[in-house]
């Protein structure tokens, strides 16, 4: 009897807590909805909308950018870093939430984390659009995201640019702690983002913010301009949680169709990114590519939109001149 009442009052205890932690999860979400409402035009795809921002003229006698951006991050993450610039040279600028992240719609169920379906949900957002061929440039998760649409809607791409990329096929979740597949079992992942998710990752924010730009330091006003919160949202933590947990298994089935690229094509990457080692992905990844550009850059992290901001655009310009020429050579 003792034993019983002893574990009723540890259940009770639980349960307060959580519910505690529900309702700060919901104190927290509205107010970083109310600090961060969305940016730009909702694009209706199949299934729900995608949320965007732009910037530059349109139309731009320079082309069309598509900025994505990658894991724990929104639109904002690749435009406040270098889309702005790109606007500035004369670029028309597209940034998207991916599905589920910032203010997009998931727009489907567990097939929603791969890149080849979160590829379609853009490609379409980009037809409704009218949109395309477009330089498509992918930082992180999204090298693979990016590649995924230039080997399933080729005809919305003119030329890729992967930056930091993460499209090179890496372990599966065996090799991850229990805790995390246990986070990723339904009814767990419902809980943890909707109790205690929300007020620890906020503790946690900025020393995260910071420490993925490593060995740079992060803006000043990074979290702000980046509107990093929105992914502390539960519905935004879950659909994180399952993109990162799917990315394994997709990429082995996509990386072999790599050597059928013909897009011109950029590969990206600080020398000292931490978080995604270029020797493990952005040196294989453009050897697999035919006839992909490799740049290294030499001291920089995995931040490089913001921390080589110049670098980066100077090296879309590049690419762009390069699509330009290609389509109207002279003479013809």
């Amino acid at each position: 009897m003792i034993v019983l009442k002893g574990l009723a009052g540890l259940l009770g205890l639980v349960a307060t807590g959580l519910g505690a932690s529900a309702l700060a999860t919901l104190l927290i979400t509205l107010w970083i909805e109310g600090r961060h409402p969305p940016q730009g035009p909702f694009v209706p795809v199949p299934g729900g909308r995608l949320a965007s921002i732009t910037a530059g003229p349109d139309p731009s006698a320079r082309g069309t950018v598509v900025l994505l951006h990658g894991a724990s991050a929104n639109a904002s993450d690749p435009m406040e870093g270098v889309g702005r610039r790109l606007a500035a040279e004369g670029f028309r600028v597209i940034a998207f939430d991916r599905p589920g992240s910032g203010w997009s719609d998931r727009l489907g169920g567990v097939e929603m984390a791969s890149p080849a379906a979160q590829g379609n949900a853009i490609a379409a957002a980009l037809a409704e659009m009218r949109v395309g061929p477009a330089i498509v440039l992918g930082h992180s998760w999204s090298g693979a995201l990016a590649t995924a649409i230039a080997l399933d809607h080729p005809e919305r791409v003119a030329g890729l640019v992967l930056a930091a990329p993460v499209a090179m096929p890496y372990p599966r979740m065996g090799a991850v702690p229990w805790y995390y597949r246990l986070a990723l079992w339904a009814p767990m992942t419902w809980l943890i983002s909707h109790t205690v998710a929300t007020p620890v990752g906020l503790y946690y924010l900025s020393r995260a913010g910071g420490a993925v730009f490593r060995p740079q330091d992060a803006p000043a006003d990074y979290l702000a301009r980046s509107r990093a919160a929105l992914v502390l949202r539960p519905g935004s933590i879950a659909a994180n949680l399952r993109d990162l947990a799917g990315l394994p298994a997709a990429l082995a089935a996509q990386a072999p169709r790599y050597a059928g690229l013909t897009v011109p094509t950029v590969v990206i990457a600080g020398d000292a990114d931490a978080a995604v080692p270029a020797e493990r992905q952005a040196v294989p990844l453009a050897a697999a590519i035919p006839n992909a550009r490799l740049v290294l850059l030499p001291g920089i992290g995995h931040m490089l939109q913001y921390v080589a901001v110049d670098a980066l655009a100077a090296e879309v310009a590049r690419l762009a001149d390069r699509v330009t020429a290609e389509r109207n050579p002279v003479g013809r």
